[in-house]
């Protein structure tokens, strides 16, 4: 009796589970039906501005030793009329960074360059608080954001500015790019991470006409859409989502360009990463607990809040990820045959509405950016799909942090100025502090590896399959992030080198 009870209980949490990350599976077939549908009409300028508007560069930084002065010397070389450009450096450092930054600034102020530094003494609102100082002296109509490790190609504003000769076009995004994509594993597979998301998603949402959001970086801004949007705030970590939805609330239109890249630096260490997702997961939901429920009082088409919802709540598939991984235990009961009705039940639906997804997902996108070798880039597939299970445990904390309303600061992802496989960073100033997370995810990874191996005892070779794309996520990302605490030991996706110089 209790046993029955036992199954039925299992099986009503396993379909809900289930039902929610297939819903989110059925949502990516959705965003590469609108890629394909619309990747071939750009948009163009309504027109060409007959003089150029006055443009202000905000460069928000927080102890970037490593890449403050590639930042500033690739802002330097934007090609734009000199009278016609100011630099904010908006520094809330509380290291050396500072006064190479006081340096340079003077060094390039020199050069006829409007350039100013921006210190303050605390870290009120974080970046957005930075950003918010910045437009109270900002004195250009149109705003360029970029993060510290972002090179701008010179050419940026030219190709970027007279889309604003529309007055309905409060903000343009630039495509990210990678500057270390081939330095490590975990580079390359947080490539075709953020290639899917940057591509797909804001290709589809932006041609379409539905809502989609400011990376944070690498995009231009109207001044006065800021402004009418209520301007920067700090309630939530994702400013940039939050200030997006507030402006196309307010009925301010965006472009993104997905032809015309930014080149950045990726995490080089997976706590740095995992930091870096924990920000942007948490700040996700805590966007959409904000602004959900004024997406759908407005007057927008039924699509379009649709499509919100979709995309403010993504990251609650993370907690239904994690839940997937507690209730997996059955699948590999010994007494079921190999295509015994758990294997019917369990394996073919989480394949179809979570694995296949993500593997069309990834595969177009790779294919629109590399239409030579996108079959080799595909090689690393397998791995994109353990990252992503390998961070279940970390982002759904995000979540449940931001849903019982825990408040955290904006921890910065540590930059090293890596551009090739040949630096190193292990001995860098900027190391994320240790959690007792790796050691839960490690415990996940045990707890994997006793179903696989159960599974594969029993030859429950559709259960193996699975299986192994939570064993090896689990145990990457557990591994990873206790190598830079055991200098003696090497795991696949740490550094080789020594050192890393300022």
């Amino acid at each position: 009796m209790l046993g029955d009870l036992g199954n039925t209980i299992w099986s009503v949490c396993y379909f809900v589970v289930l039902f929610g990350l297939s819903l989110y599976g059925i949502h990516r077939y959705v965003i590469v039906y609108l890629f394909l549908k619309h990747r071939n009409r750009p948009f163009v300028p309504k027109g060409k501005f007959e003089k150029l508007p006055r443009i202000t560069v905000q460069l928000p930084i927080y102890n970037e030793l490593y890449v403050v002065e590639r930042l500033l010397r690739s802002v330097a070389a934007l090609e734009y009329p000199r009278e016609l450009l100011d630099v904010q450096v908006l520094d809330d450092s509380t290291d050396e960074t500072t006064e190479i930054a006081r340096k340079l600034v003077g060094e390039l102020a020199a050069t006829g360059l409007t350039i100013e530094l921006v210190h303050r003494v605390n870290r009120m609102g974080f970046k957005a608080g930075a950003l918010e100082e910045g437009m109270a002296k900002c004195v250009g109509e149109y705003i360029l954001i970029l993060d510290a490790d972002f090179v701008p190609e010179p050419d940026m504003l030219l190709k970027t500015v007279d889309y604003f000769t529309d007055p309905k076009v409060g903000m343009i995004q630039t495509r990210w790019g990678h500057l270390n994509r081939t330095y490590s594993v975990l580079t390359r597979v947080q490539a075709m991470f953020l290639d899917g998301h940057l591509l797909l998603e804001q290709t589809a949402r932006s041609r379409a006409g539905r809502f989609f959001n400011f990376n944070g970086t690498a995009g231009l801004w109207r001044k006065s859409c800021i402004v009418e949007a209520g301007g920067w705030q700090h309630d939530t970590l994702t400013e940039d989502l939050d200030l997006s939805y507030r402006a196309q609330l307010k009925g301010w239109q965006f472009v993104f360009l997905p032809d015309l890249v930014t080149p950045a630096e990726l995490p080089v260490d997976m706590n740095g990463f995992k930091s870096q997702q924990h920000r942007w997961t948490k700040g996700s939901i805590q966007t959409c607990q904000k602004l959900l429920p004024a997406v759908w009082r407005a007057d927008l088409p039924l699509l379009t809040k649709l499509e919100s919802t979709a995309h403010l709540t993504s990251n609650y598939a993370y907690l239904l990820l994690f839940f997937l991984c507690i209730l997996m235990h059955p699948a590999t009961r010994g007494d079921d045959a190999v295509f015994s009705w758990h294997s019917i039940l369990i394996n073919i639906p989480i394949y179809l509405s979570a694995s296949l997804p993500a593997v069309v997902f990834y595969t177009v996108a790779q294919r629109q950016l590399h239409p030579k070798t996108w079959i080799r880039e595909l090689v690393l597939l397998p791995m994109v799909l353990a990252l992503g299970i390998g961070l279940a445990i970390n982002n759904a904390r995000a979540v449940l942090e931001a849903l019982m309303g825990h408040q955290s600061e904006f921890t910065r992802t540590p930059k090293y100025g890596i551009e090739s496989r040949t630096q190193a960073w292990k001995k860098a100033k900027y190391i994320p502090i240790k959690s007792i997370l790796p050691f839960i995810e490690l415990l996940f990874a045990l707890y994997f590896s006793y179903l696989f191996a159960s599974a594969a005892y029993y030859q429950q070779w559709m259960n193996v399959v699975f299986l192994s794309l939570f064993l090896v996520g689990f145990s990457y990302v557990a591994l990873c992030s206790m190598a830079q605490w055991l200098p003696r030991l090497r795991f696949p996706g740490r550094d080789s080198g020594e050192s890393l110089s300022a």
